[in-house]
């Protein structure tokens, strides 16, 4: 098979692929006949030949993917207008912390954030596919320790943890949220929306205002989430803050 033809072949099972394709699976397209690194160069000349268009060829965690460019993004939403579940600014810093200083226990969360960590937030983040237990912490009470997953990075467009820009002020974690479709909104949800879109009130007042997370190009589908309203961040005396 000549480059050309092999290259079709490559852009076909990518454009119909529902997620991102590792280099291993390419491979058996061509009966294993194509080496790894003949073709990472045909993949690598096929971001060449999409980089003047919307779409574009990117690798992340989990593999390759054709998707829509960051710029594509407010038209797009005109396509599909519909309403984002919503996250606190509670659940967006634990997520921040999470990411930034991984593998972390929910007691290295409530230091950062000097409040009490409600369980109901890592849920969310677990449900949503961006938060892990990857093990448990040798000390008493062996408490689990949290980790982003691969899907966190490919929501984020990158191939590995090592490429989170540099946490040096509010900009950055900012500009991570973007990243992953994050944005906050001064609105509550609607009191018939689902139990993940909810909130307490008394949590609005700790957080000052909500977030909300709208489809980002890389991920077309948002999955369900289970639990019901955020409960508020207390202080030590369990008082809400």
């Amino acid at each position: 098979m000549n480059t050309v033809d092999a290259k079709r072949v490559l852009e076909t099972a990518l454009i119909c692929a529902p997620q991102p394709v590792t280099v291993r699976e390419l491979r058996s397209l061509f009966d294993d006949a194509l080496g790894a690194d003949t073709l990472k160069a045909l993949l690598m000349e096929l971001q060449q030949d999409w980089a003047q268009r919307g779409v574009e060829l990117v690798q992340v965690a989990s593999g390759w993917r054709f998707q829509s460019r960051p710029e594509m993004r407010q038209y797009l939403d005109r396509l599909h207008p519909e309403k984002p579940p919503r996250y606190t600014r509670a659940a967006l810093e634990t997520l921040a912390i999470i990411a930034y200083r991984q593998p972390v226990t929910r007691g290295d969360i409530e230091d950062v954030r000097g409040v009490t960590v409600n369980s109901l937030i890592i849920k969310q983040l677990e449900d949503r596919g961006w938060v892990e237990v990857i093990g448990h912490r040798e000390t008493v009470g062996r408490p689990a320790l949290f980790a982003t997953t691969r899907q966190f990075l490919d929501d984020l467009g990158l191939q590995s943890l090592d490429q989170l820009p540099v946490l040096d002020d509010s900009a950055v974690q900012t500009s991570m949220f973007d990243a992953l479709g994050l944005v906050e909104s001064p609105e509550p949800p609607p009191a018939d929306a689902p139990a993940d879109e909810q909130f307490d009130p008394a949590e609005q007042n700790d957080n000052a205002e909500v977030a909300q997370a709208p489809q980002a190009a890389m991920e077309e589908t948002t999955p369900d989430h289970a639990g019901g309203a955020m409960a508020p961040d207390v202080d030590a005396t369990g008082k809400p803050i």
